[in-house]
């Protein structure tokens, strides 16, 4: 019976994670650090309400078998592009070091198709930067779960991104960008899941066709 840690709980996907993780019979709690509650009520859930500029009162906390990563923001909402790095990367970072030096064995991010810490594209290099920096902590097992735009119920509406995953959508009925097509937060959630279910040690990749093989197995 495991305990998985999960931050970014409130989002699309993480939103969808802690749901699933809560009717998972593998895994016997469930542990949340958020900046807001979730909503969610289950004898498995324990939720931390948490100020991400303060490590020193949440560091400690960070113990169990599996830390899902899956915090986010948009350049729009974040003001700035500083802001959205901070929210992205920085934050997600020291979550993720806080669980290795605590010996937690396995990490599984949420980053996005196309990452490269040496993309000209701001949001991909981004994302390639904390690809590259987790890589560096000690884990036993570092799995990277690499999505195309997102589409689901969310809490809050952006519609730049549901303008983009129109588009996208549009394209790929012409063949184009397959890579970047869109896949439910829901589904994102199951891959995850599956993903830590199958763990090696080591580092694993897992792009849009993997993920959405990975979701279809209910093991």
């Amino acid at each position: 019976m495991k305990t998985a840690l999960v931050i970014g709980a409130t989002g699309l996907v993480g939103f969808q994670l802690v749901k699933q993780l809560i009717e998972d019979k593998d895994f016997v709690k469930v542990v949340v650090f958020s900046r807001r509650a979730t909503g969610l009520s289950s004898p498995k859930l324990e939720e931390h309400i948490v100020d991400f500029d303060r490590p020193e009162q949440w560091q400690h906390l960070v113990k169990g078998d599996v830390l899902f990563s899956a915090l986010g923001t948009t350049l729009a909402k974040a003001g700035g592009k500083k802001a959205q790095y901070q929210v992205d990367h920085s934050y997600q970072y020291q979550f993720a070091a806080a669980a290795a030096r605590n010996a937690v064995p396995v990490y599984v991010l949420v980053s996005s198709a196309g990452a490269n810490p040496k993309s000209s594209t701001f949001y991909m290099r981004m994302k390639g930067e904390l690809e590259r920096d987790v890589k560096e902590l000690l884990f036993s097992t570092i799995l990277l779960i690499k999505p195309g735009p997102l589409h689901g119920e969310r809490k809050e509406r952006r519609l730049g991104e549901n303008l983009g995953v129109a588009l996208i959508r549009f394209f790929n009925t012409l063949g184009l960008f397959r890579k970047y097509r869109p896949i439910g937060g829901d589904v994102v959630a199951r891959a995850m899941i599956q993903s830590f279910k199958r763990a090696t040690p080591g580092v694993a990749a897992f792009e849009l066709d993997e993920l959405f093989l990975l979701a279809k197995d209910q093991s």
